[in-house]
């Protein structure tokens, strides 16, 4: 079991930054891959930033050379984002996998933290 818990959401203005923090507690050494999602109003969670366990990583298409996701061991995922837009805004999750099998995985989510980009 993984435990996760986010902050540093926040009201932000356009051009702006915030950094989220995903601090996790738990089984965190069975934890392989890690990752931003959002979710907006009225649309589906989506994959925003992910990190796998060697530091490779993964980026949206809207979100490439705005936002950086770093790893601090196996216990602390951030997300630093910059030039902040309105369509930024959403509720941002953590979510960290945990491999059962070469086929099956357990995932795990965060209680999420709102962000919100004012125009």
């Amino acid at each position: 079991q993984v435990q996760l818990v986010e902050s540093g959401g926040g009201l932000v203005q356009a051009g702006g930054s915030l950094t989220l923090s995903c601090a996790a507690s738990g089984s965190t050494f069975r934890i392989n891959a890690m990752g931003w999602y959002r979710q907006a109003p009225g649309k589906q969670r989506e994959l925003v930033a992910g990190i796998s366990r060697d530091g490779s990583t993964d980026f949206a298409d809207s979100v490439k050379g705005r936002f950086t996701i770093s790893r601090a061991n196996a216990d602390t995922l951030y997300l630093q984002m910059s030039s902040l837009k309105p369509e930024d805004t959403a509720v941002y999750y953590c979510k960290a996998s945990i491999p059962i099998t070469t086929w099956r995985k357990d995932d795990y989510w965060g209680q999420g933290t709102q962000v919100t980009v004012s125009s």
